[in-house]
């Protein structure tokens, strides 16, 4: 009997042994400050702003209710302090980005830009896509990579304080970039021949295509994408909660489960 227990004694402490180096602690998100949580709900309230106009980043379901990423991660944040949540819709990225001075919204969904960093403070980013933005042009159009287009002459529509409009300012060396105040607006300035192109994401183009017979996107494009959630100024201590909250929300799968329930899966991926 000794030598029996002794070697089922033996065997238990190996495996103990064994398992003990592979085993890692749960990941655990220290709760927030008192000082954080006020800086992020300042109104008892997180209020989500939700820019509808761009499905990577939100919608409305059948009923009118809002839904996507956004929604679904804007939530959560909103629970991890105790605080309930309020969506606020944005159709258009111009009044998102001209309402973060105003105590309007406590956190947004945006692209990374240098330029909207003297608005808002970023945490990480939490979606992103290679080779994501790009030109739709209408099917007469003889351009069919980025350095066909970018000609004298030649011009693209994008909605202003957009990142589409932003980067292209930059970038481009000879087409000019024209300036909408959505993105109806946009595309129907390509529609109507006052643009040679209309400029977004990959996901938005296409959709934008099946409603303009011969329209083609190019063949290439002139950025990425990095979308993350966005801080006003002046909310050190928020800012350093939500970047905190979003590296668990990638590292748990939050993120990736709201890119599947948004029906993203294959458009966007969860950012490094």
């Amino acid at each position: 009997m000794r030598t029996i227990l002794a070697a089922v004694s033996s065997i238990l402490f190996a495996t103990g042994c064994a398992e003990s180096p592979t085993s890692t602690p749960a990941r655990t998100l220290p709760s927030p400050s008192t000082e954080a949580r006020a800086q992020l709900a300042p109104t008892g309230t997180l209020r989500v702003a939700l820019l509808t106009s761009n499905p990577i980043i939100g919608s409305k379901d059948a009923s009118g209710g809002l839904k996507g990423t956004t929604a679904d991660l804007g939530n959560q944040l909103a629970a991890s302090v105790g605080a309930p949540a309020r969506l606020i819709e944005y159709t258009a990225i111009p009044k998102l980005m001209e309402d973060s001075g105003t105590g309007a919204w406590d956190v947004a969904v945006v692209a990374i830009d240098p330029a909207r960093r003297s608005l808002v403070d970023f945490s990480p980013p939490h979606l992103a896509a290679d080779g994501f933005l790009t030109i739709l042009v209408p099917g007469n159009s003889p351009a069919r990579t980025m350095a066909d287009f970018d000609r004298p002459g030649m011009r693209v529509a994008a909605v202003k304080n957009a990142a589409p409009l932003m980067i292209l300012e930059r970038t481009l060396k000879h087409a000019k970039v024209v300036a909408a105040d959505n993105e109806n607006a946009a595309f129907k300035l390509m529609k109507d021949g006052q643009a040679e192109g209309y400029a977004q994401n990959r996901f938005m183009l296409r959709a934008r295509a099946q409603t303009l017979p011969g329209s083609r996107l190019l063949d290439d494009a002139f950025s990425g994408l990095s979308l993350a959630f966005a801080l006003p100024k002046g909310r050190p201590e928020a800012a350093r909660y939500v970047a905190a909250w979003i590296e668990e929300a990638k590292a748990s799968g939050a993120v990736q489960r709201a890119i599947d329930a948004a029906g993203l899966q294959g458009e966007v991926k969860v950012a490094p």
